[in-house]
């Protein structure tokens, strides 16, 4: 299924029009040329028509089928907890609308591969919310890495800690570290961004193993994790993610057969470029006021100009498999 080149709107519906969907993504929708968000849908129908009501958005809906089912909505953003992406998923497929899922793609990498075999079947197009691909920020260091600017790329580390946060001490319930949504609580949250980002910039991942522990006992999800993994194109790369350290740490580093390059994936500090002559290039890239803007009017571009999108349902299975991969060692 394509959408015709001669149409010049996509009507869109968010199922699950939460946190994520008040800055990020949802106005990205809204300020798109070709694209329009008409309705929202959240369990809590009141949340749903008081974040409608404050986003000018015209249509509420009650349940996720009833949005799904809208003849006005052209196209669904799935922006609920992973836990729900397949069932969500597969409805729409089933519709034949092109979607767009938040990230993670799926809690599971056989989920994710029956999602997209479910768009594939009848050619529906199919996004995950990886946006980092088409920031400015990244995309600057995908260019000096085809410029070859540090050589040869021979290996890629990424450290990402925290302290645990005031939520987490106080055993409140948050999905985002219960086992039965995100088995790995905050990497499977964040540590997705950077992987999903290392595949766009490497190539495919071809080895992956992990290692996981449950360190503070504050919530059912892993808290500790570290891997290493090989890329097809013979990239090493290494990675620590945890969430209980009392110094906050976001650093990337790629190692190339003349230089390097250091960035952070989430902190907004200043991307740097040193070659072999120690030569420093330092540059900081503001982001767009709502991040997912890039990766929403590439979406644009790809349904209604025929270009190719970035960060597509197979790049976003790719990514399930690699975290799977490290969970399971």
């Amino acid at each position: 299924m394509k959408i015709k080149q001669d149409e010049r709107e996509i009507r869109w519906g968010i199922i699950g029009c939460g946190d994520v969907t008040e800055v990020k993504s949802g106005p990205a929708y809204q300020n798109t040329d070709g694209f329009e968000l008409i309705a929202v849908m959240r369990r809590n129908v009141e949340k749903a028509r008081d974040y409608a009501r404050r986003h000018g958005v015209p249509k509420v809906h009650a349940s996720a089928d009833a949005l799904i089912a809208d003849p006005e909505v052209d196209a669904v953003y799935i922006a609920t907890p992973p836990d729900s992406h397949h069932t969500y998923a597969l409805k729409v497929a089933a519709a034949g609308k092109p979607c767009c899922i938040e990230k993670p793609m799926a809690p599971t990498y056989e989920e994710c591969m029956e999602i997209l075999a479910a768009f594939e079947k009848n050619n529906i197009p199919l996004f995950v919310a990886y946006y980092r691909r088409t920031l400015p920020r990244f995309t600057k260091i995908k260019e000096w890495l085809d410029q070859r600017l540090i050589g040869e790329v021979r290996h890629v580390e990424w450290r990402l800690s925290k302290p645990p946060s005031d939520e987490d001490l106080s055993g409140a319930y948050n999905w985002r570290t219960d086992a039965a949504v995100a088995r790995a609580g905050y990497f499977d949250d964040l540590a997705s961004h950077g992987l999903d980002l290392f595949s766009f910039y490497f190539g495919n991942f071809k080895k992956v193993s992990g290692i996981t522990a449950q360190q503070q006992g504050l919530y059912s999800a892993f808290d500790a994790i570290a891997a290493c993994w090989l890329h097809e194109s013979g990239i090493t790369g290494c990675g620590s993610w945890n969430f209980g350290c009392a110094d906050s740490a976001d650093c990337v580093r790629i190692s190339g057969s003349t230089g390097r390059i250091e960035f952070s994936i989430f902190d907004e500090a200043p991307v740097r470029l040193i070659t072999a002559a120690s030569e420093c290039k330092e540059l900081t890239i503001e982001h767009p006021a709502h991040v997912q803007q890039p990766h929403v009017e590439a979406m644009r571009d790809s349904l209604l100009r025929g270009t190719t999108h970035p960060s597509p349902g197979c790049a976003g299975a790719h990514t399930a498999w690699v975290m799977e991969a490290i969970m399971n060692g």
